[in-house]
C-alpha cells in the first residue's frame, strides 16, 4: 500500500466523519463548521488526485463563499437555543479528533516521497480548457444549481422576514 492510498483512505474517513458530524449537530453554526472541514477534506482529495484547480475552486467557492452564505442565512433565521459560555468536553473531542487527523494528513503530505514513484500519472489541464469543457457541456446543470441557490436564498429571506412579524389582530392569519 502506497502513501497515496493511505492518504486517500484517511481523507475519505475525515470527509465522511465531518459530514456525519455536520448533519447530526443541533447547533447550526457547529454544523456549518463541520461542513467546512468536509469541504477542505474534499479539496485535499482533489489535490491528491492531481486536480489543483478543482481543489482551489473547492476552497474558494464552497469553503469560502457558500459557507459565508450559510452562516448569513443561519444568522437571519435567528434560531433560539441554549448557548453555553464554555464548550463541554463532548464538543471538544470531535473537533480535536478532526484536527488530529488533518494534522496527520498534513505531516504525511509534507514527508511524502517526492521522487515521483507514485503509481498514478499526473493529469493537468489549464483553467481555460476546463472552463470551456464545463460551460459547453454542462451549462444547463450549472444554471439549475444557480437557480436552486437563488430560490433557497429567497425562501430563507421570506422565512426570516415572517419570523419577526406578529399579527396585528387576533383573527389575522399570516400567509
Amino acid at each position: 500500500m502506497t502513501i497515496y492510498s493511505i492518504l486517500f483512505y484517511v481523507l475519505a474517513a475525515v470527509i465522511l466523519a465531518s459530514t456525519v458530524m455536520a448533519v447530526s449537530r443541533r447547533n447550526m453554526v457547529h454544523a456549518v463548521i463541520y461542513l467546512v472541514f468536509s469541504f477542505f477534506g474534499s479539496a485535499l482529495l482533489f489535490y491528491l488526485f492531481g486536480a489543483p484547480l478543482l481543489a482551489a475552486l473547492e476552497v474558494i467557492i464552497y469553503a469560502g463563499a457558500i459557507m459565508i452564505l450559510f452562516l448569513f442565512i443561519v444568522m437571519m433565521l435567528r434560531m433560539e437555543g441554549i448557548e453555553e459560555r464554555l464548550f463541554p468536553l463532548r464538543q471538544w473531542l470531535p473537533a480535536m479528533g478532526v484536527c488530529f487527523v488533518y494534522g496527520l494528513v498534513l505531516v504525511l503530505l509534507i514527508t511524502a516521497d517526492t521522487t515521483g514513484t507514485a503509481p498514478m500519472t499526473a493529469a493537468a489541464v489549464d483553467p481555460s480548457t476546463f472552463g470551456q469543457f464545463l460551460f459547453q457541456r454542462h451549462w444547463l446543470a450549472i444554471e439549475i444549481v444557480s437557480m436552486l441557490l437563488l430560490i433557497a436564498l429567497v425562501g430563507v429571506l421570506r422565512l426570516g422576514k415572517d419570523a419577526g412579524k406578529k399579527p396585528e389582530r387576533e383573527g389575522e392569519v399570516r400567509s
